[in-house]
């Protein structure tokens, strides 16, 4: 099993959640983050200067067994992209075990 977690940005969520699901990946987290990124030049917006050093993206945390990893990874680059600095990363690691609380079942069947 792996664990891939992606730092995406906001405005791309929604899509990205849709990709997910046809693809049948069902189950993910999520969180409103802030972070900061490489882009150190400010917007301006109405006559009002922005910093851009913060940024406001969202962070999903998505396990899947081994043989959905590749499938998972490629529907967060393609839907995930703007081609514009700033559209996110992709982090994936591995995952020892897991369980479903309610089943007590363990491994790929605990995520399914």
């Amino acid at each position: 099993m792996k664990k891939v977690e992606a730092i995406i940005r906001k405005s791309k969520f929604d899509e990205v959640k849709k990709a997910l699901h046809q693809i049948e990946v069902n189950f993910f987290s999520y969180w409103d983050v802030t972070g900061v990124g490489n882009e150190k030049q400010g917007h301006v917006y109405r006559g009002i200067s922005y910093s851009t050093s913060d940024i406001q993206r969202r962070y999903l945390v998505i396990v899947v067994s081994d043989d959905f990893l590749e499938k998972t990874v490629n529907v967060l680059l393609d839907t995930a992209s703007t081609g514009n600095v700033g559209d996110g990363k992709i982090f994936v690691s591995d995952v020892i075990e897991a369980y479903r609380i309610r089943t007590k079942e363990n491994g790929s069947a605990g995520i399914n």
